[in-house]
């Protein structure tokens, strides 16, 4: 699969995302214009903050949590995305940080 325009990708992540964690609410945000000219975005490649809601990881620790989200973005990962700050967290940690 060969890399996305830069408006295609965020929309291939989500439904990359979608489909490996149904339930998850996900906020992405692309940063990729903060690093106009560094070499991952000269390649290319985005850079995107996530924060990603699921309960699917629900006794997992954070390593764990990401390796699913990269797992997830596998090929996206090699074609698309340089950099990637995951937030990833279940319902009820979202609920207990609300105020």
């Amino acid at each position: 699969m060969s890399a996305t325009t830069a408006t295609e990708r965020p929309e291939r992540i989500r439904a990359q995302l979608k489909a490996h964690f149904p339930d998850a609410e996900i906020e992405l945000i692309d940063d990729s214009h903060l690093h106009a000219g560094h070499a991952g975005a000269r390649d290319g490649k985005g850079h995107f903050r996530l924060r990603i809601v699921s309960a699917r990881f629900a006794g997992l620790r954070a390593l764990q949590r990401h390796q699913l989200v990269y797992g997830a973005l596998s090929e996206l990962m090699r074609t698309d995305i340089h950099a990637l700050n995951i937030v990833a967290v279940t319902p009820d940690e979202l609920a207990r940080a609300s105020p």
